[in-house]
């Protein structure tokens, strides 16, 4: 009788989790069957990687509007720089999802790009604010920055993208800088511990600064090049986009200091401090022609649960659960051989 009981109990179980699978299955072939059939049409219509989160206006109101309502983007440039959550990919993204589907039309007047950071890679940081750049310019858009806590480095980088920078009272602003990750000699460790290492190399330099080996004077001179270049690079678009900052005090005397908000809008870093958020959305909007409170503030960040069950990253499918430790960006594996626009205290 109990055995009797234990296998009906089993097999009902069996049965509501084979009818569960069955159900996910077929909901997965329907819609990679309705995606088969809808690339026959004519017009494919587009799928978004972000979906749309409404923002609370100047006034403070956060409501559904009309789909032919104006709007400013709010872009978020928060944490480092250069990751997969913040790339010149994800904003680039960003900016052209802003001019399709519902976004058609022209209806982004404006973008407030939201700052927090203390920057990042060169290459990432330049991508962004090319991104930006070319987009005021296409579009014919205002663009504001608004630093809430840190704009350090290449943060300061992709702030010059913006018509105006506008700060809290207590951020944080500057660090016009470039680094690279720490090289480390360890051959007086393994000559004591009797480790001998052997690099084959072909080409002048090619093992610069090879850890294994005794360095040689002068090997750093293509990598302390890279970094004047960089530097300069920084430099000028400072001094290009920012027109009241003295060119020979940013070198001789701000250097890769930061500044409090006041500090920095005196050295003209910035344009304003002590400013609310509601406030700069509020100035934003008059620059973009926006004369009544009907307009929405939208940010396109969060990526679809479907993408990211199916990532390739995705530990579901990897059968693997990835314990993280968060260490320096200085020494962090994906930044190693990268040059830096970041502030590291």
């Amino acid at each position: 009788m109990r055995d009797s009981i234990f296998y009906s109990a089993f097999r009902a179980l069996a049965v509501s989790f084979c009818v569960v699978i069955g159900l996910f299955l077929g909901f997965i072939c329907l819609t990679f069957l309705l995606g088969m059939l809808s690339t026959g049409t004519v017009e494919q219509k587009l799928t978004p990687t972000f979906t749309e989160e409404i923002l609370p206006n100047a006034k403070g109101k956060r409501e559904s509007l009309a789909s032919t309502t104006p709007i400013i983007l709010q872009v978020n440039i928060e944490g480092i720089i250069g990751t997969d959550q913040l790339s010149e990919e994800t904003v680039r993204n960003q900016l052209i999802e802003s001019r399709e589907g519902n976004y058609k039309n022209d209806r982004v007047k404006g973008v407030l790009v939201y700052i927090n950071t203390p920057g990042g890679t060169v290459t990432g940081a330049d991508g962004i604010y090319r991104a930006l750049k070319e987009y005021k310019q296409k579009y014919q858009v205002p663009i504001f920055a608004y630093v809430d806590g840190l704009c350090a480095s290449g943060g300061m980088y992709v702030a010059l993208a913006a018509d105006k920078i506008i700060a809290t009272e207590t951020s944080l602003i500057g660090s016009v800088g470039v680094i690279a990750p720490a090289f480390v000699n360890v051959t007086k460790l393994l000559e004591k511990i009797g480790v001998d290492a052997l690099t084959i190399s072909a080409g002048k330099g090619k093992d610069a600064l090879n850890p294994l080996r005794p360095w040689k004077p002068g090997e750093e001179k293509n990598y302390v090049e890279l970094i004047d270049f960089f530097y300069d690079h920084f430099v000028n678009l400072v001094a290009n986009n920012r027109k009241d900052l003295s060119r020979e005090k940013l070198v001789q005397e701000y250097g890769a200091h930061i500044f409090p908000a006041p500090l920095a809008q005196e050295y003209g870093f910035i344009d304003k401090s002590g400013m609310s958020l509601a406030d700069t959305l509020q100035i934003l909007a008059d620059a973009a022609g926006i004369t009544d409170d009907q307009y929405q503030v939208i940010r396109l960040e969060h990526k679809g649960w479907w993408k990211t069950l199916f990532s390739s990253k995705t530990s579901l499918l990897q059968g693997k659960i990835e314990h993280q430790l968060t260490i320096s960006p200085e020494i962090d594996i994906q930044f190693r051989n990268q040059f830096l626009y970041l502030y590291t205290p």
